[in-house]
């Protein structure tokens, strides 16, 4: 077996970010949003994200700041929750949760005949306060989260909400863009776990 030329990991990372900017080529993103639609594209290997992402004009502070004082991050599902850097959070105190799973969610969810994400957003308001959320795969989650802003009964420092699918997830995010709260979003049905860990651990980084 012959190895390719590169096997070193920074290399790597680093020559993929080389071949990112290059065949991105001139683009609108400010110097931090564009360390996020970097690695983004570079976790999605989908340069359509360049077209679709969009920041609030304070997300990336809010979220640089929030990161600093050691704010919770709430993942709409396990598997985001895997991806976010544990390392990283704990650096400043913070952890990620996920309320997904939670036997009273899953309970509350079936009686109520809704989605867990739903539920679980709920639970998260009640537990966390702040903190910034990471929704990559649910859009009833976004939709209930937003619906929670709206009414009052949530303050979170960032919401970072690129659920993919076809049912309601660019509906969702096309509500996000609309709602004057720090967030970033990719409008359109693209978007999932990569690209919700990817943006959560580049704020990560440049904290």
């Amino acid at each position: 077996m012959t190895y390719p030329a590169i096997v070193d990991p920074e290399r790597i990372e680093a020559e993929s970010f080389r071949i990112i900017e290059d065949e991105l080529g001139a683009h609108e993103f400010g110097p931090q949003e564009f360390q996020i639609a970097r690695r983004v594209i570079h976790a999605s290997a989908d340069f359509e994200f360049a077209q679709r992402l969009r920041f609030h004009p304070r997300a990336v502070a809010a979220g640089l700041e929030a990161l600093r004082r050691g704010v919770d991050v709430v993942a709409d599902v396990e598997m985001v929750q895997a991806g976010i850097s544990k390392a990283g959070l704990a650096r400043f105190g913070g952890g990620v949760r996920c309320f997904i799973s939670d036997a009273d969610v899953i309970a509350e969810a079936k009686a109520a005949g809704v989605t867990r994400a739903i539920m679980s957003m709920r639970k998260a308001v009640r537990e966390v306060q702040g903190g910034i959320y990471a929704i990559g795969n649910a859009p009833t989650a976004l939709f209930e989260l937003i619906r929670l802003i709206q009414a009052g009964e949530a303050r979170p420092d960032l919401v970072v909400g690129v659920p993919v699918g076809f049912v309601s997830a660019a509906e969702s995010k096309d509500a996000l863009a609309g709602l004057d709260w720090p967030f970033i979003t990719a409008l359109g049905r693209k978007g999932g776990t990569p690209a919700a860990v990817a943006t959560v651990n580049a704020l990560l980084r440049m904290a």
